[in-house]
């Protein structure tokens, strides 16, 4: 699809890069940063990685550029893992010792368990070589795992806080749970997305041009659902977070009483006392 002489890839940049710039704005001018500085830092990383896409691909030798966007990865997936425990502790800081224990423990099981079986792993000898090659193989595989890691764990705390938030400080109307919601979506729309190309990867074998072309073209369609759906999730989050949670905005009569504040009907009737 063109649109003015853009396509849909630079559209979709566009937008998600505009609409983070105004999630961060929202984040520092809302005072929702302070709350939630690890999820602050990780949109500024992806914020920073769009970026960069954009003003050095294609002018960089390609181990430097390599190594920019590995070392970036790297870094956005550790974040992403912070992203996970911040969000947990705001959500069950009421759970009891036992109740963290089993939690983290079932979903660390979990992500075990998807991180051993989901993706090739590559022979020890490939990853220990002495060569600027095998250090950017390296960080390729602890980028990979990394995120496919805290996508899992992501999933699955936004499973428990949807479910149990509720009983301790993550109800419907909180950030907290607001965001879990918008990161367990991007996350699950990125595995689909890493799961269907994998399949079709693994069977597809174009013989023609054609053939190659078609199937790069439903790799570019797969990314471009991905990008939709994580600029619907940053609007969600841009709407949640520039609205007070719950139950924090102080009332009318609390406002009244705060020195320094006039009420005007209180005036009035001392006014006519004195008189």
């Amino acid at each position: 699809m063109h649109f003015s002489g853009f396509n849909t890839v630079q559209i979709l940049w566009t937008l998600t890069f505009a609409a983070l710039l105004v999630l961060l704005v929202v984040l520092l001018g809302r005072d929702r940063a302070r709350r939630f500085p690890w999820f602050t830092a990780s949109m500024v990383l992806t914020a920073l990685r769009l970026l960069a896409s954009r003003m050095l691909y294609g002018r960089l030798a390609p181990i430097t550029m390599s190594s920019i966007f590995l070392t970036l990865a790297v870094v956005e997936a550790l974040v992403t893992l912070l992203v996970v425990v911040e969000i947990a502790r705001r959500a069950f800081a009421r759970a009891s010792r036992r109740a963290w224990i089993i939690g983290t423990l079932a979903l660390l099981a979990v992500g075990a368990a998807v991180l051993a079986e989901w993706g090739p792993w590559p022979a020890w000898q490939t990853l220990t070589a002495e060569s600027a090659l095998a250090v950017l193989r390296l960080m390729q595989l602890v980028a990979q795992k990394a995120s496919l890691l805290s996508s899992v764990l992501t999933v699955g705390l936004g499973l428990l806080v949807v479910l149990f938030g509720r009983s301790f400080k993550a109800g419907w109307r909180s950030h907290t749970q607001q965001i879990a919601i918008g990161l367990s979506t991007a996350q699950i729309a990125q595995m689909a997305v890493r799961g269907i190309w994998q399949a079709i990867a693994l069977h597809a074998a174009p013989h023609t041009q054609a053939e190659y072309e078609h199937v790069m073209g439903i790799q570019e369609k797969l990314y471009n659902a991905n990008s939709v759906v994580f600029v619907a999730v940053v609007v969600w989050w841009i709407v949640c977070l520039w609205i007070n949670e719950l139950g924090t905005e102080p009332s009318v009569e609390t406002k009244s009483e705060e020195p320094g504040i006039a009420d005007p009907k209180l005036d009035e009737i001392q006014a006519d006392e004195e008189r």
